[in-house]
Order: structure tokens, then sequence, then C-alpha cells
């Protein structure tokens, strides 16, 4: 087997397996003067083994309440997660 038959095998092998993480229909809350407003509404997304996710938008538009919900580094009191369902494998 030459060498880009097998890379081209290893990488079927990973895209068969499931994700290492999940991310489905994540709302991030945030507190403002004591009233709740969402922040990143409705975010989905997986991500494979050895597979980068590259978050890019505009400034203000929720890339780093995103990645702070998924590694559940929000600040108490300040952020919370209000729906969706974060998995990591």
């Amino acid at each position: 087997m030459s060498v880009a038959a097998a890379a081209a095998v290893a990488r079927a092998d990973d895209a068969s397996e499931s994700p290492a993480l999940v991310v489905e229909g994540l709302t991030t809350s945030i507190r403002i003067e004591r009233q709740w407003f969402d922040a990143v509404r409705d975010v989905s997304f997986d991500v494979h083994r050895r597979e980068t996710l590259a978050l890019v938008g505009e400034s203000g538009c929720g890339k780093s309440l995103t990645a702070l919900s998924v590694m559940a580094l929000l600040p108490a009191g300040v952020g919370r997660v209000t729906r969706g369902r974060i998995a990591v494998d």
C-alpha cells in the first residue's frame, strides 16, 4: 500500500469515529444590571479527533463566550449556559 493510500485509509477511519466534541443548540446568557440576556444563541458544531475548528467573526459576535461556555469557564453570576448540550469524549 502506498503512503498516500495509507493516509487516505487513516482519514476514512478517523471520519467514522464519533466526534471528540459535540455542541448542540448552545445558548449562553450574560447578566447586565440584574437582567439576563442571550449573548450566544443556538450554536451547534462537532469537532473530530485531529480536526481543528476556528471560530471566526466580528468583534462582539460571541466567539469568546462560546469558547468559555464549552470549557465551563464562564464567570459565576455573570454568564451561564441556558440551553443546549456540550459533550466531550
